[in-house]
């Protein structure tokens, strides 16, 4: 019998950053490793990932990092684990692999596996089964302990019509069921939406009509992960006589993998090159890197890209899922995208580019393993309400959905729930460009108040030997007030400045601490006064 925790280190009431932990007795097992999309609060962040400082203080019990399948939220925070834990051992199957390669991630850290092949550690093992999603190779785990299974789904949808890389093996999913499934984690993203998710999420026939309806060039904006989107995209240009440019490296890596490996299979003399990119009737397949959502585009519109100028009649298709976090910047470039001339197409709300299980999927995935305990998973809180909503509604009691929060710990003892009240500490780390340290809450309420009141620096001089002022104090501000409208404000802020400076001068000893902070003391309490706006305040008092 066996001591088992369960919990999340990120994505529970949140979309992204997915990490699940899986303890059984000394045995530490982690699914997926993802990242967050940074929202537009987070001023010049680029992702958000968790603390791995409860990892890195257990790194001796982790027995590997298992990844279900190659996008983002689930796997882009490998990189920088693997930097804090360099002998941290990295499951992932075919694809997602060539990912995390490209990625950065070290090809010793990662180990190939196959679906339904088990992987054993001691009294444990892990079990990988073939689901169905929008990127080949995915897959959900089964944690095999000696008081019964634990299973975590990842992302899937339930769609017959898809297969070899794209399929889902409902038939070993089923046969783990007849077992005993102590635990289910599922995902909740869509539950909320009524029925199956297939075949709403079938673009062929919409992107068909796109194609035949916009005589001009096209431009499709698409995620490098999301093949089956790319692969609709290439069924629905097969016969139209127009060539397909992929641009970009990263994009280009990835198709051309795809095609040597049969997750892609596209019409000869259908791909074009870079000779294409200006025929009138050509269509170009754009994306982006992880960290900038829609920076390709905008780069376009700012006429900052070498190879493409966009041009009045071009047609700009948004092939690529909307987030919460950057709905208020699409829209945006939807509205200067018109702006410009162009035509802007979006997918349908009725179609979903996202491959999530729907109601319908997700109570099909629980009649099937037939848990002791559920777990719902990945999504914001009102999703995981929806989803323990559809556990009750076939049956399962109550005290055995485990809604949780990141941190929360599910203890099982000898196959039963304890009580438990036990909490681990998690936090967010902020990642802003190459750095790999979190830049801190302090850092980002700076950059606020610089968005919102701007900035105003103080600069004087005064003489080491005579101990008098003689240079400023000199203003000058940066997204505060127009200097030139504002003179008698300025005129004010130097009378202030110098007050206190004098102020604070003897014949032997200048104090700098006390004027640098009588300074912002004053003028905060001035400029309040004058413009009701509090902007940061840096004096630079210096002596020669």
């Amino acid at each position: 019998m066996s001591k088992i925790k369960i919990f999340s280190m990120g994505g529970l009431d949140e979309n992204g950053k997915n990490l699940y932990i899986i303890e059984v007795d000394e045995d530490l097992f982690v699914f997926d490793c993802g990242l967050k999309y940074a929202s537009g609060n987070l001023f010049g962040i680029d992702y958000v990932i968790p603390d791995y400082s409860y990892l890195v203080e257990n790194r001796k019990r982790i027995k590997g990092v298992f990844l279900t399948h190659s996008h983002y939220e689930n796997f882009g925070g490998v990189a920088d684990l693997v930097r804090d834990i360099p002998e941290v051992n990295i499951y992932a199957t075919k694809f997602t692999k060539y990912n995390l390669l490209e990625d950065g991630v070290p090809s010793e850290n990662i180990h190939e596996i196959l679906p339904h092949k088990k992987i054993t550690f001691g009294d444990n093992s892990v079990f990988p089964i073939s689901v169905s999603h929008s990127c080949p190779d995915a897959v959900m785990y089964v944690l095999n302990t000696k008081d019964g299974s634990i299973c975590y789904t990842g992302d899937f949808i339930i769609d017959p019509t898809m297969e070899g890389a794209y399929g889902m093996d409902l038939g070993k999913i089923a046969y783990v069921g007849k077992q005993k499934v102590l635990c289910l984690l599922s995902e909740s993203v869509f539950s909320e939406k009524q029925g199956h998710t297939s075949p709403n999420h079938r673009l062929t026939s919409f992107f068909k009509d796109v194609i035949s309806h916009n005589p001009e060039r096209l431009m499709f904006l698409v995620f490098p992960t999301h093949l089956y989107t790319i692969q609709e995209i290439f069924d629905a240009a097969e016969n139209s006589h127009r060539k397909i440019v992929i641009m970009g490296k990263k994009l280009q890596n990835v198709v051309n993998f795809g095609l040597e490996n049969n997750y892609l299979s596209i019409k000869e003399g259908l791909l074009g090159d870079l000779s294409n990119i200006n025929d009138s009737n050509c269509i170009l397949l754009i994306s982006d890197e992880r960290s900038n959502p829609f920076a390709s585009i905008s780069k376009i519109m700012s006429g900052y890209d070498k190879f493409i100028s966009l041009k009045p009649n071009d047609s700009v298709i948004f092939a690529e899922p909307r987030y919460d976090s950057t709905e208020k910047q699409l829209v945006k470039l939807e509205n200067d995208l018109a702006m410009l001339g162009c035509n802007v197409i979006s997918i349908p709300k009725e179609k979903s580019i996202l491959h999530h299980a729907s109601s319908e999927d997700l109570m099909l995935m629980i009649r099937l393993l037939q848990p002791k305990y559920y777990m719902p998973a990945e999504g914001e809180y009102r999703y995981m309400v929806g989803n323990a909503n559809l556990a009750s509604k076939l049956g399962m009691p109550k005290e055995n959905i485990l809604l949780k929060q990141n941190g929360d710990v599910v203890e099982i003892d000898n196959g039963k729930l304890v009580d438990s009240f036990e909490h681990i500490k998690v936090e967010d780390v902020l990642i802003d460009g190459k750095s790999t340290d979190d830049v801190g809450d302090l850092v980002i309420k700076d950059r606020e108040m610089l968005s919102e009141s701007g900035i105003v620096l103080i600069s004087a001089t005064i003489s080491k030997q005579e101990k008098v002022l003689l240079v400023g104090p000199e203003i000058t501000t940066r997204g505060f007030i127009y200097v030139k409208d504002s003179a008698e404000i300025i005129k004010n802020m130097k009378d202030i400045c110098a007050g206190v400076i004098e102020r604070n001068i003897t014949p032997t000893y200048v104090d700098y601490n006390k004027i640098k902070n009588e300074i912002r003391e004053e003028l905060s309490k001035y400029l309040y006064e004058e413009t009701e706006c509090k902007p940061m305040i840096i004096a630079v008092v210096q002596e020669v």
